[in-house]
Order: structure tokens, then sequence, then C-alpha cells
């Protein structure tokens, strides 16, 4: 049977970050946490790339969306783990075993949950934490507390349990039910396009100059959002009761 060359181009993009994850693992293995964290945002862009190459191109396939959902768990859940255990979880023994274990669990049955639950259609809202954006979450206040532990040490241990226990509440957020946005959908019609160019470039300039904070900022309002619409929600609904 002869295989169409197009249906290589999007699983070759996610076998890409499944490599890439290994590597921040390896880096992180031997102390390179800084660039371990930076392979693990590499791994959004590729993630990004597959499923929209493969709609471009007409190659969607069961396939490759099983192959992404693992490349995710190995990207977005064993990778970030493992750089949260070797940087700060196993000071705390047990505990940080706990928290990087409930961490990969967690966002693999988010993903199971996620493939069951959702039609072809891309979905306009994610039931529970989506986990890349639980380990951007993650890697990005790893890389926050490296920059900001080296001016001020003595507020480190302080940052790095609160890390801990920040890590374990986005794990329970992936399988929670809490609504989170999804931009897939997002109608750009009533935006004029001078616009968001002028929006991008100033998105981008940002990120140039500042791009940790900027990443921190993002992903901690994206979290926190969900988390308070749904804290809103139930207080007016019990009003309205």
């Amino acid at each position: 049977m002869r295989i169409d060359p197009l249906y290589i181009l999007p699983n070759l993009f996610t076998g890409a970050s499944i490599y890439i994850g290994i590597l921040a693992v390896s880096y992180a293995f031997v102390g390179r946490f800084e660039l371990a964290c930076w392979l693990v945002l590499l791994c959004l862009i590729f993630d990004g790339l597959d499923g929209r190459v493969a709609r471009l191109t007409g190659t969607t396939s069961k396939f490759g969306v099983e192959f992404d959902s693992l490349a995710d768990v190995v990207a977005f859940g064993v990778a970030p783990a493992m750089i949260l255990f070797f940087y700060v979880g196993f000071h705390y023994g047990k505990f940080g075993i706990v928290v990087a274990g409930l961490y990969v669990v967690f966002g693999a049955i988010r993903l199971a949950r996620f493939n069951v639950t959702t039609s072809s259609n891309e979905p306009n809202v994610f039931i529970g934490l989506p986990i890349p954006s639980a380990a951007v979450f993650v890697v990005s206040w790893l890389l926050f507390e490296m920059k900001f532990g080296k001016q001020y040490p003595q507020y480190s241990e302080e940052i790095l349990l609160a890390l801990i226990v920040a890590s374990l509440l986005v794990a329970f957020l992936m399988v929670s039910n809490i609504r989170y946005p999804s931009f897939k959908k997002m109608n750009l019609e009533k935006f004029s396009f001078g616009k968001i160019i002028v929006l991008l470039m100033l998105i981008l300039a940002i990120l140039f100059i500042y791009p940790v904070f900027t990443i921190v900022t993002l992903i901690t309002f994206y979290v926190c959002f969900g988390l308070l619409r749904a804290i809103y929600f139930l207080f007016a609904r019990r009003a309205r009761d």
C-alpha cells in the first residue's frame, strides 16, 4: 500500500515534540534546568504545528490524534514533572514524588478524557486546564525562580515551596470540570488586520525585553481566570437559589 508522504509531515512534528521532551528530562538530570525549561516551551511550537499542518494538508488521522496525545504526555507531562522533581521536588522527599507523580497521572487522565469527550470539531472551551498550559505554568515559574532566586536568595525556599504546592494545584485543575477558554476558534473578523498586527508586535516586543516575566504573567492570568470564573458562577448560582 502506498503511503502519502504528506501524512509523514504532521507526525514528524509530533515525534520532534517527544524527542525534545526527552532532551528536557536529560538536561534536567545533569543540572541544566534553564535549558530544560526552554525546551519544554519549544515543544509548544511543534505541538501547535502538527495539528495545523495536518488540517491544512488534509492528512488528519486517528493515528495522528493518538500519537499527539502520547507526545503530550511526554512533553507536557513527564518532562515538566521531572524538571520540577530534579530542581526542587527531591528536597521534600515523598511529598515531592507524589506531586510529580500526580501531575503526570492527572495529565494523562486529562488527555484521555479530552479524546473521548471531544468531537472532530475544535472545542470552544476546555473542560479542565489543558496539559500544555499546566506545563507552561510549571516551567515558566521555575524559570522565574531561577532568575529571582539569584537576586533574592533569602526568599528562595518560600518560592520553591509555593511552586510545589501550585504545581499540585494545577494537577488537580487538569482533572477538574472548570472551563477554560479555547483560542482555537477565536473570531478575528471583528478586529481589523492593522490592530491585530499592532497588538502582536507589542506582545513580541515585551516578550523580547521581558520573556520570562511576560510568560509567567500571561499563563498565571489564564490559570487564575478559569478558577475565579468558576468561583464567581458558583456564588452567583447560590445567590439565585
